[in-house]
């Protein structure tokens, strides 16, 4: 091959590159919209739309608990939905705890022009929780975020801070979520094309990547925290988990589940998570 071929062929190469990463840009960041419909009958929940403070709106359902009980609000994963936290919402009812499952912005059944790995997801989160304040105001409010639904309470910047709350696969910054996701697609190769995907950040939403550095928030969450990740979870490694763990206040704890990755961490142990879980709730929302 001459040598202008070799450039033509590399910089068709690029071009293919560059274009296959805006395209994953696009779908990464384009809404999750899906009807979700009505709750299931056991849970005995009615729908909800709460306005939030960034001009949208948020679907949820919530059910009543046991006066006194306290109250947890449930925050699902990237390109989710509230049906994915049901496993949790089913044994918090039981357990007489008042339970609110929302569909984040841009997510399910509530408005939103994209994702934005959490930042605008956080307005979600502050309408969900002044609402159950408002409805329940004798009681402690607790919060269960996995994975996005995580990342958004702490981008939140929550006042007051919720009683309780218990944070799943939550990314430290978005640069090693995206390294992460990449090396596990394309090798060692991730890694330099990262900085492809984090440029794209501020013109498609107008999102600064150090705006999305759940590790530099952590620490003022201001409520007992219980951290959880999987041991195998190649998206969130489990150092990383212990970099959040180390930056984050007292009371706190850390439980990595053995063997577990990017999972329903839930429904991959249901009798170890619900004690745990259980346990930790009931020692902040019923002292």
């Amino acid at each position: 091959m001459t040598r202008q071929g070799l450039v033509v062929v590399l910089a068709v190469g690029a071009a293919l590159a560059l274009l296959l990463l805006w395209s994953a840009g696009d779908f990464l960041s384009r809404p999750a919209a899906r009807v979700v419909g009505a709750a299931p009958p056991e849970l005995q929940a009615r729908n909800l739309t709460l306005p939030t403070d960034q001009g949208g709106s948020v679907a949820g359902w919530y059910t009543h608990g046991t006066p006194g009980a306290g109250a947890v609000l449930l925050l699902h994963g990237v390109r989710g939905d509230r049906r994915d936290m049901l496993g949790r919402a089913r044994f918090l009812h039981a357990a007489g705890y008042a339970v609110l499952l929302i569909d984040l912005p841009a997510h399910g059944e509530s408005s939103g022009a994209a994702i934005s790995f959490g930042l605008r997801e956080a307005a979600g989160v502050r309408a969900a929780l002044a609402w159950l304040r408002r409805q329940l105001p004798g009681e402690r409010v607790g919060v269960i975020g996995v994975s996005l639904g995580a990342a958004a309470l702490v981008l939140s910047h929550s006042a007051p801070p919720p009683a309780a709350v218990v944070l799943e696969s939550m990314y430290p910054t978005i640069g090693e979520a995206v390294r992460n996701r990449l090396a596990m697609r394309v090798g060692p190769l991730g890694g330099a094309m990262a900085p492809l995907l984090l440029w794209q950040l501020p013109l498609r939403l107008g999102v600064a990547p150090e705006h999305l550095q759940p590790l530099d928030y952590v620490a003022a969450l201001g409520a007992p925290l219980l951290l959880i990740s999987g041991s195998a979870d190649e998206h969130t490694a489990a150092a990383e988990t212990r970099r959040l763990f180390a930056a984050a206040r007292e009371p706190k704890a850390l439980w990595l589940v053995d063997s577990a990755a990017h999972v329903n961490l839930h429904a991959h142990d249901p009798g170890a998570y619900e004690a745990r879980v259980l346990a930790f709730l009931a020692a902040h929302l019923r002292p």
